[in-house]
């Protein structure tokens, strides 16, 4: 069975400084998932080019076929170090992970990755290699469902130094803190965001380093599936139904008249939320083996706004409004399938109502965009 490999990041730039001295760059290469996390020197816009520099390099050269172990010679033999303090200018974690669950990972100079599976920590042996004379802690394992792997730069190890802790969050606590949370989140970007949101809390609100937190999490993918409008040619509407209820995963449905051809076909109830009407969004229905029913246009034009403004599904999930819940199913799944009907509504023809009302193939469009953009796999179906 296919996992999915989610991957989150997050940045935080320390106090007085627009951008974060360290950079997160996730890749793709033909099999495996590429995540980088650098922390440049220091701080600002020359600690944001050097980790830039490195971080872009590495998938950069990975995407082009390179071997890992080409990538890590060149970076060891580029990246400049300070001449007063001897350390490098940027330092690095690199982590590859295959799409059979091989996982590869190398660590220079910065906090050693945090993996794990379920609430429990693994300990995966680190061997130490030199290269172009600098130390570089390498380890090969495996990742199955339900494993997770973080990664924090030193701004996370030292939160709270001299207010809360004397030495700070440290790397123990830290790893301790992520075991016992980490089963909570249903997403890797999820982690990411609690652990930079405890970091805040920590500073107290001034961050004293820059803070990067990546996380990879394996798991089953989820599946969606969203019929929007009625087919063109009536004689289509069982097969259209059909491929929407033979799919795994959840059903949503939009549309009035989309979701009253849903329920006579099934030969089940549809039933209308009032209590769900919510600044101006119509309200969601209920029918059985369906897990969300709302209103066509005027809910995707808000599910699209709410996209644009990438708003969390944490955020959304627990509102009861149409457009919040179709965001946040679209937010939560990995593989999207619209089954797009292309009859025209005649109640849409009226100049009086919102352009967007004429709009169904554009939004459905954008909507595509958008998704794919924040890396879900996204397939239209017309009819």
């Amino acid at each position: 069975m296919a996992l999915k490999i989610d991957v989150g990041k997050a940045l935080l730039p320390k106090k007085g400084e627009e951008l974060p001295g360290d950079t997160i760059e996730v890749g793709s290469s033909e099999s495996s998932t590429v995540v980088v996390l650098s922390d440049g020197l220091g701080s600002g816009v020359k600690a944001n080019i050097l980790s830039s520099l490195t971080a872009k390099m590495t998938v950069g050269m990975l995407k082009y076929g390179c071997d890992l172990s080409e990538v890590i010679q060149t970076l060891a033999g580029t990246l400049p170090v300070c001449e007063v303090r001897h350390i490098a200018y940027s330092t690095f974690t690199i982590l590859q992970v295959f799409d059979d669950g091989r996982a590869y990972l190398a660590e220079y100079d910065n906090p050693p990755a945090i993996i794990g599976r379920g609430g429990t920590i693994t300990h995966v042996p680190r061997n130490t290699r030199v290269i172009s004379g600098r130390k570089i802690n390498e380890a090969y394992f495996e990742l199955d469902e339900d494993s997770w792997v973080v990664l924090v730069s030193d701004g996370v190890i030292h939160a709270g130094i001299g207010g809360i802790w004397n030495l700070g969050w440290t790397h123990e606590r830290v790893q301790t803190y992520v075991s016992r949370v980490i089963t909570t989140f249903d997403d890797a970007q999820e982690m990411c965001d609690d652990l930079c949101h405890v970091c805040q809390r920590l500073y107290a609100g001034e961050i004293g380093d820059d803070v990067a937190v990546a996380t990879v999490m394996v798991r089953k993918p989820r599946y969606l599936t969203l019929m929007i409008g009625l087919p063109k040619d009536k004689s289509k509407d069982r097969e259209m139904l059909a491929q929407f209820m033979a799919r795994e995963g959840k059903r949503a449905v939009a549309g009035g008249s989309t979701s009253q051809m849903v329920a006579r076909e099934l030969g089940r109830e549809l039933r209308v939320n009032l209590g769900s009407m919510v600044d101006g969004i119509p309200p969601t229905g209920y029918i059985e083996g369906i897990d969300l029913v709302v209103e066509g246009t005027l809910t995707i034009e808000r599910t699209l706004k709410y996209l644009r403004e990438d708003r969390k599904k944490v955020s959304l999930m627990y509102k009861p409004d149409g457009a919040s819940r179709l965001c946040a199913a679209l937010l939560e799944a990995d593989d999207i399938h619209i089954l797009m009907g292309t009859a025209v509504n005649p109640a849409h023809q009226s100049p009086d109502l919102p352009e967007a009302l004429q709009l169904k193939s554009r939004m459905v469009e954008e909507l595509s965009k958008i998704l794919t953009e924040k890396g879900k796999k996204v397939t239209v179906t017309r009819f």
